[in-house]
């Protein structure tokens, strides 16, 4: 079988930037990772992670590049998962992040499953649209309004006659 996916580049721009792509649902994720990449005009040699995702974009599990856990933790491979085993149709969407220092951000989500058509060859860029501006978009992070921070408070960090504690204590 093959997946179809459109993958959408999450800009600020006026301008949509997606690519339709078809692959075998027997590659892997580093298979779907390289055409991405091909597809977007990157050299593919930076640090890249999948994460699943639910219907709101949430960001799930990671499935890295390369495994950076040096041990501590249990971590799931591209070129070791296959497409088949992440991607179906109760679970249809990923985030996918390449290069983590831009944080080039994608939506990355399964439009259908098709049979193979004899005579073309997979993976296959099947429609493009829009330019890729020629650095990643901003990102902006907020904190949560609804809960405060532990950090908040009324202390300034270089005004130490305020504080109840002896300076010169050991």
């Amino acid at each position: 079988m093959i997946y179809r996916f459109r993958v959408i580049l999450d800009n600020d721009t006026e301008e949509d930037v997606f690519r339709d792509l078809e692959i075998r649902e027997s590659d892997t994720m580093e298979d779907l990772h390289n055409i991405i990449t091909q597809s977007f005009g990157f050299d593919g040699t930076e640090m890249a992670s999948f994460y699943l995702s639910n219907d709101t974009w949430d960001q799930g599990e990671e499935i890295s590049l390369f495994d950076m856990s040096d041990g501590l933790n249990e971590v799931r491979l591209m070129n070791e998962t296959a497409l088949s085993d992440t991607v179906h149709e109760a679970q249809t969407k990923l985030i996918y992040v390449y290069d983590f220092f831009s944080m080039w951000t994608f939506y990355v989500e399964l439009a259908e499953i098709v049979e193979e058509l004899e005579g073309l060859d997979y993976p296959n860029l099947m429609f493009v649209k829009g330019q890729v501006p020629d650095s990643a978009p901003e990102k902006v992070f907020e904190a949560e309004t609804d809960e405060e921070s532990e950090f908040d408070d009324d202390y300034n960090i270089d005004d130490y006659e305020d504080l109840d504690f002896e300076e010169h204590w050991n």
